[in-house]
């Protein structure tokens, strides 16, 4: 089938190419109306996400604002008067239907407790969209600057935070894309020797990500997707269509080098590596496939805009690397014959096969050391402090805590279908005045018959007081409904869908992994193998994401500040991502061992050849995607910085096969020294040298910190 697919786009190049370009001018044109589709706003059928949606509903005004006038003396005539013309201009902005400071409401909460602080509260047109709100956003920091001689003035809230989130993941993206595409071709160029031949992969990583975009525009018609998808799309489709196409061109320059011509060259291309291409793409969509299991909506898209990924992924590599080669190669270079196999990678595995169990245990004792710290992990969902350093909306979320009492952001809320007149409102909330570990309690008047009790918990926000005072306040309910919300009761919303539903999405995970793994060996031995490996390996990858971003190790050179959490949803969305990766070299090494194999050469020796074969490719492909990753570490956004760094760590484990590769072993006594159950694939047929060329070629930036400062 796979040669035929190839077969196919050498005869019909103009048009396969053809086809191309008019799907990425389209995919390329897709991606402004899809970034206006996706959105913050967390769902789902947890207590947390129906109170919040009651909340949405019921209140009058959307997300608030908060302007800090910091650093000036509150009672100062020339203070008020400065602060009072800022009103003003604020008040007047189209998206703003009322303001509210420290002069015109008798509200203590609006002063800072030493006297040089205080707040203008903005509350803003009731559905907004997230543009509207940014543009509003914008306005009021513009309007702020030099507002108020002597003071710093700025802007934060709810607004605020979802635009400098979606600015932030904006540049990261930005910037991952500007960094990652010039070094992946400076590197490729080293690799392959040829500009032509360092272009394919690229092209397919630019036609991989437009047409994903393309597929997501239409997708968003029907369900709502996350920002991440975005990441996920330019993250995973540089790393796999750099890797497919890696692969793709290696082989097609190792054939003609033993003397195929073009066409040939390209049907024996398709044939062998693009059976290891869609084995590996099944892989790693099936490993995506699991976050569809946990049913949170943020998965989902993640998951979607993912396995959208790896199918246009696996269709560039089948049709348009193949055309290009068809196209191009004439003037791509044949690689290098190997001269004999006892080279580095050869040598490797025979010193390893010498003492299989002595490198096994001792690579397993090194990933358990580093997957230590993963058994102390604390989790936290977004806030403002997973912003970059210089957030205006950062600092202000920071003196609210600081210096604010009563205002700090996100409370615990307890919502009920129940006027707040309703004198079981009042006697409830006073009631939770005394309750342990509340540090403050207020009401909410809103809209529809829905009152609103706004708990603020002693100490973090999310911290271990406030997931223990949810779960008393839903263990101990009043005589009426209510529904227990906020930023701490999603995260132990979160944390329990993630319990319940996590054993099902690693079985789901694990059988279709082993299927696939079988179906390519035909071995049961060594899919067991590759899922143990994968599993130390992941575990290291988690303790490393603790040790640098929950303790706090590496943070200057990194350029981020720790607070003693890791986002709650990195681990479980780079699990799927680390272990679909590593599959994926998995196949490629077992693909090249499997040919060794079949070639007549014993266990040992196959393993040995293989790995010398797939060796460098192998390690160049983990390079390369090693760059790509090691690109969006270096952003601005916790959230995309752990995840890129968790994923980079991940590929630089896996970038050599683990160790029981090499030691493995025969129990067959009938046939020494072979692969047992070894499924062959059809040989290639003989390559002849021609006599003239006959070719005809990714929530959890979540609802977002809904605020406590809202217009009361």
């Amino acid at each position: 089938m796979f040669a035929t697919i190839a077969r196919f786009c050498v005869g019909h190049r103009r048009g396969v190419l053809a086809a191309w370009i008019l799907l990425i001018l389209m995919g390329d044109a897709a991606s402004l109306p899809l970034s206006k589709h996706l959105t913050n706003a967390a769902g789902g059928s947890s207590e947390s996400a129906r109170g919040a949606s009651i909340l949405d509903r019921a209140s009058p005004v959307g997300p608030g604002a908060v302007i800090l006038v910091q650093g000036a003396p509150v009672d100062a005539a020339a203070t008020r008067a400065r602060v009072a013309v800022l009103t003003a201009k604020v008040d007047r902005l189209p998206q703003v239907t009322g303001t509210v400071n420290a002069y015109t409401s008798p509200d203590p909460r609006l002063r800072a407790r030493d006297g040089r602080a205080s707040l203008i509260v903005v509350s803003l047109r009731k559905n907004a969209s997230t543009t509207d709100q940014s543009s509003a956003v914008a306005a009021m920091r513009a309007d702020a600057r030099g507002a108020v001689p002597g003071a710093r003035v700025l802007v934060g809230g709810d607004a605020a935070v979802t635009a400098d989130m979606n600015s932030s993941l904006q540049h990261d993206l930005f910037m991952g894309a500007l960094v990652s595409f010039p070094i992946l071709l400076i590197a490729l160029l080293f690799i392959f020797g040829g500009l032509r031949a360092a272009l394919l992969p690229v092209i397919g990583a630019f036609a991989t990500m437009t047409g994903a975009l393309l597929a997501l525009l239409g997708i968003s018609y029907l369900t709502s997707l996350s920002q991440l998808v975005l990441d996920v799309v330019l993250l995973f489709g540089l790393a796999l269509a750099v890797d497919y196409g890696l692969l793709m061109v290696n082989r097609f320059r190792e054939t003609r080098a033993a003397g195929a011509d073009i066409t040939g060259a390209v049907e024996h291309t398709g044939a062998i590596a693009g059976r290891t291409v869609a084995f590996s793409a099944l892989t790693v969509a099936t490993a995506l496939s699991g976050l569809l299991v946990f049913g949170d909506p943020t998965f989902t898209s993640v998951a979607i805009s993912g396995i959208a990924t790896v199918l246009f992924a696996l269709a560039t590599a089948l049709t348009l690397i193949p055309a290009l080669l068809a196209a191009w190669g004439a003037r791509l270079t044949a690689a290098r014959r190997q001269r004999g196999e006892d080279r580095f990678f050869f040598r490797l595995a025979r010193r390893i096969q010498r003492r299989p169990w002595l490198a096994a245990v001792g690579v397993s004792a090194v990933l358990v050391a580093v997957a230590l710290p993963f058994l102390h992990a604390n989790y936290g969902n977004s806030d403002p402090r997973t912003l970059p350093l210089a957030s205006e909306s950062r600092h202000v979320a920071l003196a609210l805590a600081a210096d604010f009492p009563g205002m700090r952001a996100d409370p615990i809320s307890i919502v009920a279908r129940i006027p707040a007149s309703d004198p079981r409102i009042p006697a409830y909330a006073a009631k939770l005045a005394h309750q342990p570990g509340a540090a403050a309690v207020s009401l909410e008047h809103l809209h529809g018959n829905v009152a609103a009790i706004d708990v603020t918990p002693a100490g973090i926000t999310q911290g271990a007081t406030a997931q223990h005072l949810v779960a008393t306040l839903r263990a101990h309910r009043p005589h009426f409904q209510t529904w227990v919300t906020g930023s701490a009761a999603s995260l132990v919303d979160f944390k329990n869908q993630i319990t319940q539903r996590l054993p099902y999405a690693l079985t789901l995970i694990v059988l279709a992994t082993f299927i696939l793994l079988f179906l390519v060996t035909g071995s049961v031995l060594i899919p067991v193998k590759a899922l143990v490996m994968n599993t130390l390996s992941l575990g290291a990858v988690f303790g490393a994401l603790v040790w640098v971003f929950q303790d706090g190790h590496l943070s200057h050179l990194l350029g981020f500040q720790p607070f003693g959490t890791i986002e709650a949803w990195v681990p479980v969305v780079v699990f799927v991502f680390a272990f679909g990766l590593s599959m994926d070299y998995e196949v490629f090494l077992l693909s090249r061992i499997t040919e060794a194999h079949d070639e007549g050469r014993d266990t040992n020796h196959a393993v040995a050849t293989g790995l010398q074969r797939s060796g460098w490719i192998i390690t160049s492909a983990a390079f390369l995607v090693l760059i790509v990753f090691l690109g969006f570490a270096a952003g601005h956004s916790l959230g995309v910085k752990e995840f890129g760094l968790a994923l980079a760590v991940a590929v630089a484990h896996r970038r050599h096969p683990g160790p029981l590769h090499p030691g493995a072993r025969n129990h067959d006594p009938a046939r020494p020294g072979e692969l047992v159950g070894s499924r062959p694939v059809a040989a290639p047929a003989p390559l002849h040298r021609p006599t003239r060329n006959t070719s005809a070629l990714g929530r959890r930036h979540r609802h977002a910190w809904r605020s406590t400062v809202s217009h009361r």
